[in-house]
């Protein structure tokens, strides 16, 4: 007589797709999995579910037509995508903009900066299962949101600055109202860190989950915060300075094991970081005018390429634009968007893992699917 049928208990893995609808995948991601069991023997992101041919569409459009585009990118900080096409243009074209602009904008992208990491840890907390994170975040969120309808009559897709400088002066009243909330900020991040940093649950879904070496981080071309996280200190704001940024003294926060609570802790004083930009563009905002002059249309004299990047709140946000003789647009427009890259790297951290470990890598990576698509 034959022995029990052993084929009840053979190990088969099993393919399933997470996303694109599931909430935790930030939009349309789809994530296509081998798993045996709970545990992830191979993923691989599958993206392109919201394609608009940005780059393209740039290439049609003079100069200034571009900019509302770029907020549709990474559309949670479009102060930053502004501040990156706008810096690689005025490359191009040997523009320098009046320090009041500069200001300006530093100060309206750290409060993008921080408005970003906010929406981020209100949705990585939601996504492993900590709710109350998202009310707090969301209420200074709310204030900083206020600040920039009142600047330029929008909340989101901001359309925020000008090649040249910015497109207003700040409104009487707002530097008042933008310094109080920038007074009381680090007292904010105290609550959010006193719901989360020795949170037993929280440590135990985010501590070994996710980790990526210096090396590896470096080798996948990671940069912001899934690189800082990993001990590399590279910020292209010290780095490379654009507007004023050589004149403000900030540091740059970096991690040790590279895991997702390492990423969680640079965010956090990122945001910590972003509070001491602020106070110093605030004191020190100079007088004068905040538009270079600028002819009405602006065109290239000599063909030529440029890159320029900005540190926008996910990493480094770079504009390739080839231009040709007396061109009103760009002749050839690439964008290297850091969720797309980072991205790349997700195989490397969630293979060996459980499905649960997922939705924390993906989080931690905080990746915006308007611009990975684009």
């Amino acid at each position: 007589m034959s022995g029990p049928d052993q084929s009840l208990f053979d190990v088969e893995e099993m393919e399933i797709n997470f996303g694109p609808q599931h909430p935790a995948t930030h939009g349309v991601l789809r994530v296509k999995m081998k798993l045996d069991g709970e545990k992830i023997m191979e993923a691989k992101p599958i993206i392109g579910y919201l394609h608009r041919g940005t780059e393209k569409l740039f290439e049609t459009m003079t100069f200034p037509q571009c900019l509302p585009h770029t907020d549709r990118m990474d559309y949670v900080a479009a102060a930053t995508n502004n501040q990156g096409f706008c810096v690689t243009i005025e490359k191009l074209l040997g523009i320098t903009i009046p320090p009041r602009a500069a200001y300006i904008r530093m100060i309206l992208a750290e409060l993008q900066r921080l408005a970003s990491h906010l929406v981020w840890l209100a949705t990585h907390a939601v996504d492993i299962g900590a709710i109350t994170p998202f009310f707090y975040t969301f209420r200074e969120r709310d204030a900083i949101l206020d600040l920039f309808e009142e600047y330029c009559g929008a909340r989101l897709t901001l359309n925020t600055m000008k090649i040249g400088g910015v497109p207003f002066d700040l409104p009487e009243g707002w530097l008042d109202r933008c310094s109080e909330l920038v007074d009381g900020f680090n007292g904010h991040i105290d609550e959010y860190e006193n719901l989360l940093t020795e949170n037993r649950i929280w440590k135990k879904r985010t501590i070994d989950v996710g980790v990526i070496s210096a090396e590896e981080a470096i080798e996948w071309g990671l940069t912001g915060p899934p690189l800082r996280g990993s001990g590399v200190k590279w910020d292209i704001r010290k780095v490379f300075p654009y507007d004023r940024y050589d004149e403000i003294d900030f540091e740059i926060p970096i991690g040790e094991k590279g895991d997702t609570y390492d990423r969680y802790l640079v965010r956090i004083e990122e945001m910590r970081q972003s509070v001491r930009i602020l106070r110093q563009c605030l004191d020190r905002l100079p007088d004068g005018p905040q538009m270079a002059r600028v002819p009405k249309v602006l065109r290239v004299k000599e063909a030529g390429m440029v890159y320029g990047s900005v540190e926008a709140p996910k990493g480094e946000l770079g504009y390739f634009i080839v231009a040709t003789e007396k061109a009103t647009t760009p002749y050839r427009c690439r964008v290297r968007p850091p969720s797309f890259i980072n991205l790349q790297a997700l195989p490397a951290m969630v293979e060996g893992r459980l499905v649960a470990d997922l939705m924390a890598v993906i989080g931690t990576l905080d990746i915006v699917l308007g611009e990975i698509d684009r």
